[in-house]
């Protein structure tokens, strides 16, 4: 409930961070154990502090796991005022997600490593894992520094969904800025020598509309889906824009299948820049400027992490359900990182909503799952 309450979008994590930190060392973990990478040196966003990272030694011989979650928000969620109501928590401010995503998960570590201090619980070596800037590209598990990590075999991250819901698998994603460079005039008393980057803007986006490569995209060789979800341009009504910004991801299980969305992307921009003339017959460019923010992956049932976390779910009397994601989670990085880990979730509704909800009843069974997993009592 604190910590879902404490601002943290991506890139401004580092109250959130100073609340987890003070809250260990109350539990009595020593200062030197609480270790900081340099993810935020390194990611487009720059920020406020790397990725969190505590190592246990274990107090039994085991191979080492990892417990991970990140603590940064989505925009929507700055302002959340968290209150009970009935079974689920949600914020009291109407105009604010809660923050569950991905607090919750965040406050799963926190609450295992204490209660395995404060009991004094035999556990294999233990790493745990809090990660900065996950909702913009998964940039504090692509930036980590896995010296640090001390190398473990197994590994959990805690985000959001029902806990009994194990994610195996999710689809990769491609951002990319596109830049549109029209003519500017006066809109009242020239505006026929003008090139309107808004115009070249909406008819590509049109274009892209009535083909089927915008939304959820359905084809004969792939499935994926496509958002234009940032448009920025223009000063004034009287002025023909010159220049508009567009932000817009593509997102395929298939890599051949997205490359073709970002083709199909990239061509209906440069149709409309070509279609859109002023008299003397001069048209607008177009420029693009984008990377690949994550792979995809899937993993086997048989694979230790899935097998092991779908063992601890029917310890705690629930039937593991195994799904694939259409979002990326710092599981795609950890596991082209090397890490196979499977991802769990803690409850969260309706998520990067104003009407996101966590569910009680779900975000406890995630925190016992999340100590049977820590403690190598996922069959007991």
């Amino acid at each position: 409930m604190e910590m879902m309450g404490i601002p943290g979008r991506s890139g401004e994590e580092a109250a959130v961070m100073s609340f987890i930190r003070k809250k260990l060392i109350g539990a009595r973990v020593q200062r030197s154990a609480l270790v900081f990478d340099d993810a935020n040196r390194r990611t487009p966003l720059g920020g406020q502090t790397g990725n969190l990272v505590l190592k246990l030694p274990g107090t039994v011989r085991a191979p080492r796991r990892m417990l991970a979650a990140h603590v940064d928000t989505v925009p929507i969620c700055v302002g959340s005022r968290p209150v009970k109501k009935g079974r689920f928590v949600v914020s009291a401010n109407k105009n604010t997600g809660l923050g569950a995503d991905d607090r919750a998960g965040a406050a799963v570590l926190l609450s295992t490593v204490i209660e395995i201090l404060r009991s004094k619980l035999p556990h294999p070596p233990l790493t745990f894992l809090w990660t900065v800037q996950e909702e913009v590209g998964l940039f504090g598990a692509r930036h980590l520094r896995l010296s640090k990590l001390g190398n473990p075999k197994l590994a959990f991250n805690f985000d959001g969904g029902a806990a009994h819901v194990l994610k195996v698998g999710a689809t990769g994603g491609y951002r990319m800025t596109i830049d549109i460079e029209g003519l500017a005039s006066h809109a009242g008393n020239r505006p026929e020598e003008g090139v309107s980057a808004i115009a070249i803007a909406a008819l590509a986006i049109a274009d892209l509309v009535q083909n089927g490569w915008h939304g959820l995209v359905h084809k004969e060789d792939g499935d994926g889906t496509s958002n234009v979800g940032v448009f920025h341009g223009g000063d004034a009504t009287n002025v023909v824009t010159d220049h508009v910004q567009l932000r817009a991801e593509a997102r395929s299980h298939d890599p051949r299948f997205r490359q073709r969305i970002v083709n199909e992307i990239e061509g209906a921009f440069k149709r409309a820049a070509s279609a859109v003339r002023n008299v003397a017959g001069k048209c607008g460019q177009v420029r693009f400027d984008g990377r690949l923010d994550y792979e995809s992956f899937r993993l086997s049932p048989d694979e230790p992490s899935v097998a092991t976390a779908a063992a601890a779910i029917n310890a705690e009397g629930a039937d593991p359900e195994f799904a694939v994601t259409n979002g990326g989670v710092d599981a795609n990085w950890l596991c082209a990182h090397g890490i196979p880990t499977v991802t769990l979730g803690c409850g969260q509704v309706n998520i990067h909503t104003a009407r996101e909800q966590l569910d009680i009843a779900e975000f406890h069974a995630a925190r016992r799952i999340a100590l049977r997993l820590a403690t190598a009592n996922e069959s007991q």
